[in-house]
């Protein structure tokens, strides 16, 4: 398998207790032959329409064999590598970052199944804030967000804006007091000398490496985590 030019790590080993359906959350059709999944991914497809080879580690579990068939569809566009969530590591989102990291190459991106990016600014984000992290390191596709039980549910960010950039001045994931919070992040993009620090983005009582990243603004970020959507 050639080197790619950018990894996307997709974790998909969760049980998704607050969707509530009987079949994967990622898999919750949102129209005709779209589910939350294709719209989680159009901005990973974008990446690899633009001429870059994407590799797409897919962390899962034996109950999501679902979602591996239903990621077929994506043979030809990317590179798909598929890893189970190793029981020694956390059982969380961690845990799969951890599974996904020895299969990477290149800068990497967070992307979430259940996450979509939309609205004003959401076109050409993730490429954005991957060609980002050959300055700052790291960089976030991120909404503005004030609500505070929004923020508690979510990786929340308190923005600085100077000279005309936006960076996270603080992050905490899914703080207990919101209150200083002002955006949270959709997706994660992070040079390939400090991936291996994507873990502690979602690690609870680590320190956030987020912390002078820069933000890639746009309108809205969604997060499909109940069948209500």
């Amino acid at each position: 398998m050639p080197l790619p030019d950018v990894s996307v790590i997709l974790p998909c080993a969760g049980f998704g207790t607050r969707f509530g359906a009987p079949y994967s959350k990622e898999l919750h059709s949102l129209a005709p032959g779209v589910t939350v999944l294709d719209r989680s991914l159009e901005s990973v497809v974008e990446l690899a329409k633009s001429g870059l080879s994407v590799r797409l580690v897919v962390v899962f579990a034996t109950h999501k064999l679902d979602t591996v068939r239903y990621l077929a569809r994506y043979a030809e566009i990317f590179q798909l590598v598929f890893v189970y969530q190793e029981e020694s590591f956390e059982p969380g989102l961690d845990g799969a970052i951890r599974s996904a990291l020895p299969m990477t190459r290149g800068p990497v991106a967070l992307v979430l199944p259940d996450i979509v990016i939309t609205g004003v600014g959401s076109v050409g984000s993730l490429h954005t804030a991957l060609r980002q992290t050959d300055v700052s390191g790291w960089s976030v596709v991120a909404a503005e967000e004030r609500d505070p039980g929004t923020l508690r549910q979510m990786g929340a960010l308190a923005l600085v804006e100077g000279d005309g950039v936006v960076t996270v001045g603080a992050a905490v994931d899914k703080p207990a007091d919101p209150s200083g919070f002002n955006a949270f992040w959709g997706m994660v993009a992070v040079a390939e000398k400090e991936a291996h620090r994507l873990p502690d983005v979602v690690s609870e009582g680590a320190d956030s490496p987020l912390a002078g990243a820069v933000a890639v603004m746009v309108e809205s970020v969604v997060n499909y985590n109940t069948a209500a959507g």
